[in-house]
């Protein structure tokens, strides 16, 4: 899994429920998540996230939605994921969620350009951001990582997104 300076990436295992919890239960990230987005009421649905994340990880690690660990502590910083999008063509998703306290420190795009250049390096000619109108947060990694926006479109996920791609 790629590392930087500062982080790493891997994939979220049991152990990591109560953080997992902690991030996902916040509506402040929640909100930006899904068609329906919801926060996480339970820790149960903690361990249900993890294996969803697991699931969504091929044995090549080519993809998946992996954890962003900082190196320094050893605290889980929030999530990447490079996927390709369920109901797409083929094209790839790159993304991040990341819990408050990790915000504004860089670690979306410092994680996110690692895997981008990992996925170009391993034959993909673009990648797609897909972000909720509004979540400006998103958006400047967006525009960080050198994604040109799309517009508004309701082609993926059931419902309205910012949409941002980036070409090799």
């Amino acid at each position: 899994m790629p590392t930087t300076e500062r982080l790493t990436l891997r994939p979220w295992e049991p152990a990591d429920r109560d953080r997992a919890f902690d991030l996902y239960s916040r509506w402040e990230v929640a909100r930006w998540l899904g068609a329906e987005p919801r926060a996480l009421a339970e820790p149960a649905e903690a361990d249900d996230l993890i294996a969803r994340f697991g699931s969504r990880c091929t044995p090549d690690g080519r993809y998946g939605v992996w954890a962003v660990e900082v190196r320094e502590t050893g605290v889980i910083a929030g999530t990447l994921l490079l996927i390709p999008i369920p109901d797409g063509a083929g094209e790839i998703e790159i993304g991040w969620h990341f819990h408050p306290d990790s915000w504004g420190h860089g670690y979306a795009t410092e994680a996110a350009t690692a895997i981008r250049d990992r996925a170009f390096a391993d034959g993909l000619t673009e990648l797609y951001a897909l972000v909720r109108p509004d979540n400006t947060r998103s958006a400047a990694v967006c525009h960080r990582l050198g994604m040109t926006p799309l517009g508004r479109t309701d082609r993926w996920y059931g419902t309205e997104l910012e949409a941002f791609r980036l070409g090799r």
